[in-house]
């Protein structure tokens, strides 16, 4: 796990810890007296009076423990080399990248896009080829055989009727 998962995970033990911390005082102690004009407040259940007295020890030392382990994260992070136009600049540098793969991707997308729309036509053209029995177009032949030879369709996504409809019409 790498140290900004830690923190994050850290960050909620802290969170946790605090929330129970509070829940648990807020349920536990006990009630007091706003003003003499009010009756005494009934006595809080308290099975171990000790226990109630050791609670609030024990959750603050884990509240501190868990902070020292927060602390250690945030020391065991690793320093900025040159100062803050060195991360600039690498910033800069990042996201130049990010655009040129973007471009790239979205030129891939693009193309992908438009052979699909190409197998699509040409497979709805099979298809209703094989609806009215007409002799099939050498094209859609020509394009499955190209699209297996550069790898851009995988065997079991031709439809096997489909390849028997032109083996047997164009043999």
């Amino acid at each position: 796990m790498d140290i900004i998962s830690q923190l994050q995970e850290q960050t909620n033990k802290i969170a946790a810890l605090t929330f129970n911390t509070f829940g648990t005082l807020q349920r536990d102690s006990p009630a007091v007296k706003l003003s003499p004009n009010y009756p005494e407040p009934p006595a809080n259940p308290t099975e171990d009076a000790a226990n109630f007295a050791e609670q609030p020890k024990l959750m603050s030392a884990a509240l501190v423990q868990a902070a020292k382990q927060f602390d250690a994260l945030v020391a065991a992070l690793p320093l900025a080399d040159g100062g803050e136009e060195a991360q600039l600049k690498r910033i800069a540098e990042l996201q130049a990248e990010n655009d040129t793969v973007g471009q790239e991707l979205q030129r891939q997308l693009e193309a992908a896009e438009e052979e699909l729309k190409q197998v699509l036509e040409l497979f709805s053209q099979a298809a209703d080829n094989c609806l009215n029995l007409k002799k099939p177009d050498y094209k859609i032949r020509e394009l499955i055989f190209s699209l297996e030879l550069d790898g851009g369709i995988p065997d079991p996504v031709v439809p096997a009727n489909l390849l028997k409809f032109h083996e047997r019409e164009i043999v």
